[in-house]
This record gives C-alpha cells, sequence and structure tokens, in this order.
C-alpha cells in the first residue's frame, strides 16, 4: 500500500501543524532532526512495534503494545476482540501511539481509532485491501480474522517526528 501523493501531502501538512502547534520545548527537540512526510513512510515500513495508550472508564491511562503498521499515512493496529484495549477503545475512542527505535527514531501521534472491521456492522471501504495486506504479512491462517481480531485505524490529529540523525535513517 503505497502512499497516493495526497496522502503524502496531508501526512506533511499534519506534521507541519502539529510542530507549529507545540511547545517551545518540544520545538527546541525536533526542529531541524525530523523527517518529511516522504521519508517517514521510507522509513516506517512492514511491522513497527506501538505502545498504544487507551484510557479505562475511570479515566486512568492504560498502556500496551501492538503491531503497528504505518499505510496511507496512518497507523493501523490489531488486537484480540477480548483485550481491555478493545473495550477501552470501543467506549473511549481517542488514543496515543508511540514507535521509538533507540534514540534514533521517535513518532508519536495522538487521534481518534475508526474500528475496521466491526462484529456487527460495515467494515470500512478499504477493509478487504487492508484484510489482504494482513493477511499477507502474518498468513492467512494465523487468526479467525472475522471473530477473533479487530484492527483499527488512528486518524492523527497531531503527529511529530524525532529523528537524532535524518540521513542516517534515510540513506538507501
Amino acid at each position: 500500500m503505497r502512499e497516493t501523493p495526497e496522502d503524502l501531502q496531508q501526512l506533511q501538512d499534519l506534521l507541519d501543524a502539529s510542530l507549529s502547534r507545540s511547545t517551545s520545548h518540544l520545538q527546541s527537540i525536533v526542529t531541524d532532526r525530523t523527517l518529511t512526510a516522504e521519508q517517514l513512510t521510507q522509513v516506517l515500513t512492514g511491522m513497527c512495534t506501538l505502545a498504544l495508550s487507551t484510557v479505562t472508564a475511570k479515566g486512568e491511562p492504560r498502556i500496551s503494545g501492538a503491531d503497528g503498521h504505518f499505510l496511507r499515512g496512518k497507523w493501523h493496529f490489531g488486537t484480540a476482540r477480548t483485550a481491555a484495549k478493545a473495550r477501552h477503545l470501543a467506549a473511549r475512542p481517542a488514543a496515543s501511539v508511540a514507535h521509538m527505535r533507540g534514540e534514533d527514531l521517535g513518532v508519536f501521534t495522538h487521534g481518534t481509532v475508526e474500528i475496521l472491521n466491526p462484529e456487527d456492522g460495515e467494515a470500512a471501504a478499504d477493509w478487504p485491501d487492508l484484510l489482504a495486506y494482513f493477511k499477507d504479512f502474518y498468513g492467512a491462517d494465523a487468526f479467525d480474522w472475522d471473530n477473533e481480531v479487530v484492527y483499527y485505524r488512528l486518524h492523527p490529529h497531531w503527529m511529530t517526528v524525532y529523528a537524532a540523525d535524518p540521513a542516517k535513517l534515510t540513506a538507501p
């Protein structure tokens, strides 16, 4: 799933707007140590381990891991339908994710999730293509794809990228 020019422009606009709305402290760290949308999509390929933050009914934060796939400029991830994070996201769809690679890369995103394959109801229009991607990645028989797992797309309203040495990450 390659990003379209429109996907890249939307992602670049989001990155620029997010950084401009950030604190001066964050700007001092990230400015000149970040990636463009195009560079980011070249770096975030395959499965990327995410730290996923959700919120309980009592308003308490919870963090867990998830396999993240950065497709068309947005994070996609799944979990068991019986997982606590699935209950949290069903009731409160706001979420944050972080993907970090040591001190080299940090991608931090806040947004709202969309369920791609609800148990009851209509799946996202692009679910067949995403399902084919996930089956190819994990194996067609890895899960009961209809009943066992739920997949999400995080629609970001804020995202920033820290890259200690952008040239190191984007070198061929």
